[in-house]
């Protein structure tokens, strides 16, 4: 009987694409394979846009705001580039990047924490844009999307807050958690 030369290479490479799948699996359960669909597909910016922003970028938005927002009365304050949200006993606390170039003006913030405590939401990038006009900072967002609105009119939330010195109760629930 003679050996067929395609049965002999092929059972290799069977075997080859067996081990190399198991590898790969038993990789994954050793060091923790965590999907992450927070963080959205990388896009094409450039490194100015990545980074913090600037002191004078900032100087605008710092301090404590109050007004109306998504879920009705809220707060805001902003100390260098974190951003804590609150709406009644529900707080998010975030980082933000305000990317170079962009018109209307973008707030990328990564909510770090949040209560009532989720999973899903410590993380996840919220695309924004703001503007301050009289006195009152106008952010907007489109719920779960992976960009910010095209103008204020297309978002599906807006939240207007005016700067207001912060009271004694009002700071301690702006900055506790």
């Amino acid at each position: 009987m003679g050996i067929n030369r395609r049965t002999t290479l092929k059972r290799p490479s069977i075997v080859i694409a067996v081990l190399t799948a198991s590898v790969s699996l038993a990789l994954l359960i050793t060091f923790g394979f965590r999907p992450s669909r927070t963080q959205p597909p990388a896009r094409s910016t450039t490194v100015a846009s990545q980074a913090p922003p600037t002191v004078a970028e900032l100087k605008s938005l710092q301090g404590y705001w109050e007004g109306d927002g998504a879920g009705g009365k809220c707060s805001i304050t902003i100390t260098g580039n974190s951003l804590h949200y609150r709406a009644g006993t529900n707080w998010f606390e975030t980082t933000f990047t305000l990317p170079a170039g962009t018109d209307p003006r973008q707030l990328h913030a990564t909510i770090r924490d949040s209560s009532p405590p989720t999973n899903n939401s410590v993380g996840k990038v919220v695309y924004a844009i703001f503007k301050i006009e009289d006195g009152t900072l106008t952010l907007a967002e489109n719920d779960m999307s992976d960009e910010p609105p095209k103008s204020f009119p297309s978002a599906s939330s807006h939240y207007n807050v005016k700067k207001v010195q912060p009271q004694g109760s009002n700071l301690e629930a702006s900055t506790s958690k």
